[in-house]
C-alpha cells in the first residue's frame, strides 16, 4: 500500500471530497425476475409473496423442470424453467465498504475499515441477516415513512446513546423505532424526459411540406394526439407518458386538455415532419377529449417524461449520510437458500479517517463455488470497486452450508482491520413438506428417482458418488424414514406449549436422515484484533505486518461479557453520531430439549482459535461447507467438546441439549434432568491468554448458553421464556 508524504494530505482531502460529491456512479439492482425466476405469478402487485412472485420460498417437490426454447435464426435453443417447477426466489442485499469505529468490552474505541449495512438495516440491528426479497428490498424510506434518513440511523432514529442502547434491560422485547428494510438511496427515476415541440389532435394540417408522423399512421380519429419531440423518446409502444405543461416564449401556455397521463399507441421508427416544417421525433397517444387547440411553431409545447419508477438510480446523499463511517464487525450477515439468485450490491464511499487512500475493494466469497470468477473478488481476476462507485456480484446458491466472505484488496491488512463477514446457505431440506421423506427427497434432488410431477432429473443438483467426488450431499448408507417435522415440535418429536414457541425444525444440509437437524441457528464469527496495528493504519505510519498481536479475541466483533449483551452495541464516531457498529451478541438460547446450530469461521489472520463447551455437547456435522459423510454414505459426524479452527476455515456444530446427546450412557430422559429451563452453560476459549480484553484479564473469547422454556424465535434477538 502506498503512503503519500504529510504533505499531501490537505490535497488528497480536496480530491476525495471532489470524487465523494461530483463523480459518485452509484448503483443498485434487484430485479423482480430473471430468466432462472420468471415471474409467473397472477397478484404480485396486491399479493407480493404470493406464489410465482419470487418474494417467497416455494415448497421443494422435486427438481426443477426445463422447457427448451425454439430456435428461430439466430435466436433460441436455450432453457428456461416450466412454470410451477421453479425452485428458489431472488433475494437482494446492498453494503457499504469504508471505515468506522468499535468498542471493545474494556471501552476503547478500536478503529477499522469496514463493511456497513445499506439494506435490511432493521433487522441487521435486531441481529438477523440483511438479506431481503424484492419487495422489502425495493422499497423506499420515504415512501414507507414519509421522512429522511440521518446520519448514524438506525441508531439515530432508535435513539441509542451508549453501548447496547436502546436495548438496555432485556431480555425483555424491545420494539425499536426504525423498522425498515429497504435499499439505502434508492429513488424512482424518470428514465425519458424529452421536450414535446408540436403537438396536434386529430387530422393533420395542410402544410408546405406536409406534416407527417414518421412510421406512425396518418391520425383519423378525433382523440388521436402526435407529439414531435426534440430528440428520440427512448419508449416503447404501450408505455405510459406524463404530458406536462410547459410556457413557452412569448407567454404561449400549453392548450388545456393535453396534461396528463397517457398510453402511446404508437412510437416512430423514423423522424417525420411538424407541422412547422422540421424534421423531428413523433409518437402518438389517445387522448380522452376532443377539439383540443393545436400547439405549434414556438419550439416548447410540453414536456414528456415517462413516470417515475424505481430502476435501480440511487440519491447519493442518504448512501453518504447512512454509509460513512458505519462500518459493523462482523459485516453484515449474509443469509439465503439453496436454488435462489442473490445480488449484492457493494458501494464504496470512501475513508474518511484515511483521506489519502484510495482505497478499492471487493467481495470475496472465501471457499464459494462461484460459477464465473468475475464476481469472485479477486481483483487479479475480476474487478475492484473505486471510491464513488458501486457494482452488483451475482450469485447462485448451489450447495447449502457455512461460508464467509472479506475484501480481497491486501487481504492481510484489511481483514485485520475488521472488512469480514459471514455467510450461511441453507439446505432445500428445509423447504421439504411436514411429513416429507427426508430419504426420498434427497433422492430427488440427487437424480436417484423423481416424482411423476418433476420427472426430469436437475443436471445442477445431481449427485452421484461414483463420477462426481465433489459431490455435496451423498445418499446416506440407511434410511432412516426421517420425516420434516411439523412447526411448532423440536426435532425430538417433542410438541412444545402453543404459542410461546417461534421456531420451526431445520437442517445444515441436505442430509436424507435427520442427522444435522436443529432448533435455533447462530452464526458466530471468531476474529481477532490488534489494537496497535488499527492504531498504526488510523494514523498515516506504516503498518508492521510481521509484528502484528491479537489482544482482543472477538465473538461476533465482541469480547466478553459484551458477547452476552442483548441487541446492537452502538459506537459513537468521528461525524458526532451513534453508529450501531456491533450488531450480533453471541446469545445462545436454546428451548429445553432441542438443539442449536452453531456456524462457526475463524476470520483470524493471526491466529488458530479452540472453542470448548462446557456441558452441552458439540455434535460436529460440518467443516468447510461440507457435510461430514463419505462417499459410501456412512456419517463420519462425532460428538466432542471442543473444536480447533485455522484462519479461513468454517465449522458446524450442533450444542446438543436434547436426549440425542446423553442418551446413549445416560438413558432416555437425561436431557431434562442435565439441562433443565433456567440453567446457564458456558462456551469459551481454552486459550487462556484469550480469556482477556487487552489489559484486563477478564474476558476474551467467551459467552453464555442458556437453556429456556421456549424461544421467541430462531435467531439472535429472541427471547428465552
Amino acid at each position: 500500500m502506498r503512503k503519500p508524504y504529510q504533505v499531501w494530505i490537505t490535497v488528497l482531502i480536496a480530491a476525495f471530497a471532489a470524487v465523494a460529491a461530483s463523480a459518485q456512479s452509484f448503483r443498485v439492482q434487484c430485479p423482480a425476475s430473471t430468466i432462472t425466476h420468471p415471474l409467473t405469478g397472477t397478484s404480485c402487485g396486491t399479493n407480493p409473496t404470493a406464489a410465482g412472485c419470487n418474494n417467497s420460498e416455494p415448497a421443494y417437490n422435486g427438481p426443477t423442470q426445463f422447457t427448451t426454447v425454439p430456435v428461430n435464426g439466430t435466436s433460441g435453443g436455450f432453457v428456461t424453467p416450466t412454470a410451477g417447477t421453479v425452485n428458489g426466489a431472488i433475494k437482494c442485499q446492498q453494503i457499504s465498504g469504508g471505515d468506522g469505529y468499535s468498542t471493545m468490552a474494556d471501552g476503547n474505541q478500536v478503529f477499522m475499515f469496514s463493511f456497513g449495512p445499506l439494506s435490511g438495516l432493521a433487522d441487521i440491528a435486531a441481529g438477523r441477516p440483511g438479506t431481503e426479497f424484492p419487495y422489502v428490498f425495493n422499497t423506499t424510506y420515504t415512501g414507507v415513512t414519509g421522512k429522511v434518513l440521518t446520519r448514524g440511523d438506525p441508531a439515530t432514529t432508535d435513539g441509542a446513546t451508549s453501548g447496547a442502547a436502546p436495548w438496555t434491560g432485556a431480555p425483555g422485547a424491545f420494539f425499536p423505532a426504525f423498522g425498515w428494510n429497504g435499499a439505502v438511496g434508492l429513488t424512482p427515476d424518470i428514465a425519458a424526459d424529452v421536450t414535446v415541440a408540436n403537438l396536434n389532435e386529430g387530422p393533420f394540417p395542410a402544410t408546405t411540406p406536409p406534416t407527417s408522423a414518421g412510421t406512425c399512421p396518418t391520425p383519423t380519429s378525433a382523440t388521436t394526439v402526435t407529439a414531435w419531440t426534440d430528440a428520440p423518446l427512448g419508449l416503447p409502444s404501450g408505455s405510459m407518458i406524463i404530458i406536462s405543461p410547459a410556457v413557452a416564449e412569448g407567454g404561449t401556455a400549453t392548450p388545456v386538455g393535453y396534461a396528463g397521463t397517457w398510453t402511446i399507441t404508437c412510437v416512430s421508427s423514423t423522424s417525420g415532419i411538424s407541422p412547422d416544417g422540421v424534421s423531428e421525433y413523433p409518437f402518438q397517444y389517445t387522448a380522452t377529449a376532443t377539439g383540443l387547440a393545436a400547439d405549434t411553431g414556438n419550439d416548447l409545447a410540453a414536456y414528456a417524461s415517462s413516470p417515475p419508477t424505481l430502476d435501480g438510480h440511487v440519491d447519493p446523499r442518504p448512501i453518504m449520510d447512512v454509509g460513512v463511517m458505519n462500518g459493523n464487525i462482523p459485516a453484515p450477515l449474509i443469509t439465503f437458500d439453496e436454488d435462489d439468485e442473490f445480488f449484492l450490491t457493494l458501494t464504496n464511499v470512501g475513508m474518511i479517517m484515511r483521506p489519502d487512500l484510495f482505497e478499492q475493494h471487493t467481495v470475496h466469497f472465501h471457499g464459494y463455488p462461484n460459477a464465473s470468477s468475475f464476481y469472485d473478488g479477486v481483483p487479479d481476476a475480476s474487478i475492484a470497486i473505486n471510491i464513488g462507485a458501486s457494482f452488483t456480484y451475482y450469485y447462485l446458491a448451489p450447495d447449502a452450508g457455512t461460508y464467509f466472505w472479506h475484501c480481497h484488496i491486501t487481504p492481510p491488512e484489511h481483514l485485520q482491520m475488521g472488512m469480514v463477514g459471514q455467510l450461511y446457505v441453507r439446505p432445500r431440506q428445509d423447504r421439504v413438506p411436514s411429513g416429507g421423506n427426508l430419504y426420498t427427497y434427497l433422492g430427488y434432488q440427487n437424480g436417484v428417482s423423481e416424482p411423476a410431477s418433476n420427472a426430469a432429473v436437475d443436471l445442477r443438483t445431481a449427485c452421484n458418488p461414483g463420477s462426481d467426488i465433489l459431490c455435496s450431499a451423498t445418499m446416506p448408507a440407511i434410511n432412516t424414514a426421517a420425516t420434516r417435522p411439523a412447526a411448532g415440535t423440536l426435532c425430538s418429536g417433542a410438541t412444545v406449549v402453543s404459542g410461546t414457541e417461534g421456531t420451526t425444525p431445520e437442517y445444515v444440509y441436505n442430509d436424507g436422515d435427520g442427522s444435522t437437524c436443529y432448533d435455533v441457528v447462530y452464526p458466530m464469527q471468531m476474529h481477532g484484533f490488534d489494537p496497535n496495528f488499527h492504531f498504526v493504519g488510523m494514523t498515516f505510519n506504516p503498518e508492521l505486518f510481521a509484528d502484528m498481536k491479537d489482544k482482543y479475541f472477538l465473538l461476533n466483533g465482541r469480547s466478553y461479557p459484551d458477547t452476552v449483551a442483548p441487541g446492537p452495541q452502538a459506537t459513537i464516531t468521528s461525524d458526532g453520531q451513534m453508529h450501531y457498529s456491533q450488531p450480533l451478541p453471541s446469545i445462545v438460547n436454546i428451548p429445553a430439549g432441542g438443539k442449536a446450530s452453531l456456524r462457526l469461521v475463524n476470520l483470524s489472520v493471526a491466529e488458530y482459535f479452540t472453542l470448548q463447551s462446557l456441558g452441552v455437547p458439540m455434535h460436529e456435522v460440518g467443516f468447510n461447507a461440507k457435510l461430514l459423510r463419505d462417499q459410501g454414505g456412512n456419517n463420519t459426524e462425532f460428538y466432542t467438546n471442543s473444536i480447533t479452527l485455522g484462519g479461513g476455515e468454517s465449522l458446524d456444530v450442533i450444542l446438543d441439549a436434547s436426549d440425542d446427546g446423553c442418551s446413549t450412557y445416560l438413558g432416555t430422559g437425561c436431557a431434562a434432568k442435565l439441562y433443565p429451563p433456567g440453567s446457564t452453560f458456558y462456551v469459551y476459549t481454552s486459550n487462556l491468554d484469550m480469556l482477556s480484553n487487552d489489559a484486563e484479564n477478564f474476558g476474551g473469547m467467551m459467552t453464555e448458553v442458556h437453556i429456556c422454556n421456549s424461544v421467541s424465535s430462531d435467531t439472535y434477538g429472541n427471547v428465552c421464556n
